[in-house]
């Protein structure tokens, strides 16, 4: 029997396919006039999702459609199943793209044949609603609200005024910065954030968390990384911070006043530099709990496999 040679027949094949059909790009503009607090709804499969701010009361759609074919007319074919919508809305604008569903079997190449990106000019008051199942999704800075999700891409915000809820089941998330309530996870990358004014909530399965300032609430965790935050000012509320993977570390201002909770399985506490009335364990332990500066809201730090390091400044 000629398996081998079956099989590189095969091969051969499904790369001549794959080199045959290049990419051909088209474009679709639509522009709409806007009012400012108005929402974007975007959803496409498989491409990206850009939103750039403008001075202009308008909201401008860009689709870049991204069809896989070897010939302008293949390209005409594959068009005709796809769905592209663009409109003006009784809140705003939305935009979306959907391919026909998978015919069962077997197919060369990836899944849908076109992928459609994004990029969108709004007002810098307004509000976005963004979905992609396998693209990455940009935010500049933005008077209003982000609500943004994708399966496989990152996820990058700049200075957001309103409130923050992103997800990301494959990549990584930044936020420049927040000053309203934030929630950011993702299943498999980090989670940067420059700066968080309201109640913060961050998870990663996969990753690192780190962020530079925040000045509210903060729930941290991840079950694979390091985690790193400074709170800035006195704590606002109870905040908790855990890793199962990694190391804890948290810089706080030197007067401020705060119950501590620290714990770690697989490395020791250091807090010096702290005025602290010790309850429990203690600086170089695994255990370290007491009042700092006569106590207050609580910070509960937790680590399965790495040291935890309290500083102040």
């Amino acid at each position: 029997m000629k398996y081998p040679s079956l099989l590189l027949t095969a091969g051969l094949l499904a790369m001549s396919t794959l080199t045959a059909q290049a990419k051909i790009e088209r474009v679709v503009e639509k522009s709409f006039n806007a009012q400012p607090g108005g929402i974007l709804k975007v959803e496409t499969q498989g491409g990206d999702v850009r939103v750039q701010i403008s001075a202009d009361n308008t909201v401008k759609v860009t689709a870049r459609e991204k069809i896989r074919a070897s010939s302008e007319a293949e390209a005409d074919e594959i068009l005709a199943k796809l769905t592209l919508d663009i409109a003006q809305t009784a809140d705003g604008v939305s935009a979306s793209a959907k391919y026909e569903k998978q015919i069962p079997g077997f197919h060369w190449g990836s899944w849908p044949p076109v992928q459609v990106d994004f990029i969108v000019t709004v007002p810098v008051n307004y509000n976005v609603e963004l979905k992609t199942s396998g693209g990455d999704i940009t935010v500049g800075n933005l008077n209003g609200k982000v609500f943004a999700r994708t399966s496989g891409g990152d996820i990058g915000l700049g200075k957001i005024s309103g409130e923050i809820d992103g997800g990301t089941s494959g990549g990584d998330v930044r936020l420049e910065e927040g000053l309203a309530g934030v929630k950011l996870g993702t299943s498999g990358g980090d989670i940067r954030v420059g700066r968080a004014v309201g109640p913060t909530d961050l998870g990663t399965s996969g990753g690192n968390i780190d962020i530079k300032s925040v000045e509210n609430t903060l729930h941290a965790a991840t079950s694979g990384g390091d985690v790193s935050a400074g709170i800035a000012g006195p704590l606002k509320g109870d905040c908790k911070l855990s890793t199962s993977g990694g190391r804890v570390r948290v810089v706080v201002d030197k007067g401020g006043a705060f119950d501590l909770d620290a714990s770690t399985s697989g490395g020791v506490v250091d807090a010096t530099g702290l005025t602290i009335t010790i309850e429990r364990g203690g600086s170089g332990k695994s255990r370290l709990a007491g009042k700092v500066n006569g106590g207050g809201p609580l910070l509960k730090l937790r680590s399965s496999g790495g040291d935890i390091v309290v500083q102040a400044r």
